[in-house]
């Protein structure tokens, strides 16, 4: 019965697309990693609560087949933003990253801009301003 399990769960990770733009945020490779540690044994892994195992199972293809989607149409296909479509640019990481840099305040831009970046130059940097005598 794990193996028929662990066949179930490979198959939806097979079918479940990995978003590229969402590096560490992505629903599809966190399912993926997750039946990783689940089945660490392949098909001689031992299910520890077999009911809730098939739960999340059939939890996770109703959503990838858009069980919800269809259940509960929307009268406009829109996100949580209010945009169309344009809503995959918006959250991709490299868009983030963006924004983040965006926020960040003048002195903090000029401290990265001019902080070493090995980390022997920063050791030394700081025993420079340790070193230098106060007037």
């Amino acid at each position: 019965m794990a193996a028929l399990r662990y066949r179930r769960f490979l198959k939806l990770c097979e079918e479940w697309p990995v978003d590229e733009t969402k590096l560490g945020r992505d629903l599809g490779a966190y399912l993926r990693q997750r039946v990783a540690q689940a089945f660490w044994e392949g098909e001689n892994t031992q299910v520890a609560e077999p009911e809730a195992c098939d739960q999340m199972d059939e939890s996770l293809a109703r959503l990838h087949s858009n069980y919800y989607k269809h259940k509960y149409p929307r009268p406009r296909e829109t996100s949580f933003s209010g945009l169309s479509v344009e809503y995959k640019l918006i959250l991709s990481t490299d868009t983030l990253e963006e924004f983040q840099e965006m926020n960040k305040s003048v002195w903090k831009k000029l401290q990265e801009k001019f902080a070493p970046t090995r980390p022997e130059e920063k050791h030394k940097a700081w025993a420079q301003v340790l070193s230098c005598p106060r007037t």
